[in-house]
């Protein structure tokens, strides 16, 4: 890169395009060339052409197995990945294969020859769900320890509220594998502390410990991240871990909490008793009260651009308040499908829409779009009877996406414009095999990247932390399914509330 001379020249035989698509291969053993006709060369050093054959000779066996059954299978690069890993070509299987070789123009090598057989059959322009099922079908990391989790708003850690009310930070380092220094799946974080060895430690509480919920939120810049674990609220430097203060003992206690998006000094805080507390951290005083729910607090969400703020309770309730004087504008109570059962501590969460005026709600029984000025859900997805509640979901960064987890370990990913399900994250692409799936560990929440749309952490009841990507050759999670009515995508355009037999059919 330092040099402006010509290295070498490769004949491709021609038949390319005039500025044709190039791309190496994670490795550099292989660069794929567009060509004439919808066409793509792959030209290959010694090293790729070995690989070659091993995708050839694997692709030759899936393409015959396949003739034996009547609908094509999706997983051929399972194997393929397996090979390429143990044959020493590739460091990581998950960066050679497809996420389920289904994002055409990114196809995997050892997807070529199923796919030509399925192309001359109508049945492969039908949409299929991608499924994953497979460690190597995506990328993942796996963090220790961890309960409560958030992103850093620069992307670069990850902080996390452990069970013994202990504050860890893993940092990303700049490498020769993470050139950005960014949160990857691709390199492992570092667990960083300062050299004084401080831990961010909240106040426990001395009754019933189990019962205690911990909540954190991080300000905007990241210097600042207020706590609690079932005692007094805590204020941290994220640069030093020192307690700058701590404030408002038990009982109450606080169970969420909100930083006021144009005031990090202004803190809406959740509690147990059901109210919600706006709290003035800089004069140490209670601005206002609200009072509105009948269960405790378990979800607030500022929008800036209508200058609210939307609260969940666990009495499965919405209000709407003003950020002003902070009345109530409004309020409404989720509808909970006739005979299906709740968890006691079944909770509802909120989050803001990139546009400010949808919201995400998120319960064990659904997930639904809201507007917010009329306070009327624009749509809802519902699983079946018989699936496995809602653990948590957020919104990605750039509000395209829904991730969801489920308590069978099951992870989906929704189209947010209509709550569409279009790619599912089974327990076995990032659970020990050994692990039984009567005994093995739930999700309980999940975490968006702020800059990458296709990044998430998934953090489990064991108190794991799993940080998932799609591969590189794929760049998102599987395909969305074919447009109602020709609608566009966009919260604009989200249909009618209520899922379709399909989408019901998918989980």
């Amino acid at each position: 890169m330092d040099s402006v001379q010509l290295l070498t020249t490769i004949d491709a035989d021609g038949d390319l395009l005039a500025s044709p698509r190039i791309r190496f291969n994670k490795e550099g053993t292989l660069l794929a060339v567009s060509a004439n006709e919808n066409g793509i060369k792959i030209l290959a050093n010694p090293d790729g052409i070995r690989l070659l054959r091993t995708f050839e000779n694997l692709s030759y066996d899936a393409s015959r197995a396949s003739e034996s059954v009547a609908k094509p299978t999706v997983n051929p690069i399972s194997a393929a990945a397996v090979a390429a890993t143990s044959s020493g070509l590739a460091d990581r299987g998950a960066s050679v294969v497809a996420v389920a070789g289904m994002n055409g123009d990114a196809r995997n090598l050892g997807d070529v020859k199923p796919r030509i057989a399925e192309e001359s059959n109508d049945k492969s322009k039908i949409w299929k769900l991608t499924e994953i099922n497979e460690p190597s079908q995506c990328r993942s990391l796996r963090l220790p320890e961890i309960s409560r989790l958030i992103y850093t708003n620069s992307g670069n850690a990850i902080l996390a509220l452990a069970s013994n009310a202990i504050h860890l930070l893993w940092k990303w380092q700049r490498s020769d594998r993470n050139a950005s220094g960014k949160a990857t799946a691709g390199a492992s974080p570092q667990l960083w502390q300062p050299s004084s060895g401080i831990l961010m430690t909240n106040d426990k509480t001395d009754t019933n410990p189990e019962e205690a919920v911990a909540c954190f939120a991080l300000s905007k810049n990241d210097s600042y991240v207020m706590s609690a674990s079932g005692g007094k609220i805590s204020l941290f430097n994220m640069m030093t871990f020192k307690t700058m203060t701590t404030f408002m003992p038990p009982p109450p206690a606080a169970t969420f909490l909100a930083f006021h998006p144009q005031d990090n000094n202004i803190i809406a805080i959740g509690m147990d008793d059901s109210t919600i507390q706006i709290y003035n951290v800089r004069v140490d005083e209670v601005k206002s009260k609200l009072k509105g729910h009948s269960k405790r607090i378990t979800g607030l969400a500022f929008s800036h651009a209508l200058n609210v703020l939307v609260s969940s309770g666990a009495d499965a309730q919405l209000c709407v308040w003003n950020s002003d004087g902070w009345e109530k504008q409004k309020t409404r109570f989720l509808l909970v499908q006739t005979g299906r059962t709740t968890t006691a501590q079944s909770d509802t969460r909120v989050q803001f829409h990139q546009d400010q005026i949808h919201f995400l709600v998120v319960h064990e029984t659904q997930l639904a779009i809201y507007e917010t000025t009329k306070l009327e859900c624009v749509k809802q997805w519902l699983p079946r009877e018989s699936s496995a509640p809602i653990s948590h979901a957020v919104f990605s960064c750039d509000s395209q996406l829904v991730y969801a987890s489920f308590l069978d370990a099951t992870v989906c990913v929704f189209s947010a414009a209509n709550l569409r399900l279009h790619c599912r994250i089974n327990p076995s692409s990032y659970l020990p095999p050994n692990v039984s799936s009567n005994v093995h560990p739930h999700p309980l929440v999940i975490a968006a990247h702020p800059h990458e749309p296709n990044q998430y952490a998934l953090g489990l009841s064991d108190g794991g932390v799993h940080v998932f990507e799609p591969l590189e050759s794929e760049g998102k999670w599987g395909v969305p399914p074919p447009a109602e009515n020709g609608s566009a995508s966009g919260v604009a355009a989200i249909p009618s509330v209520g899922p379709s037999g399909s989408d019901q059919a998918q989980r």
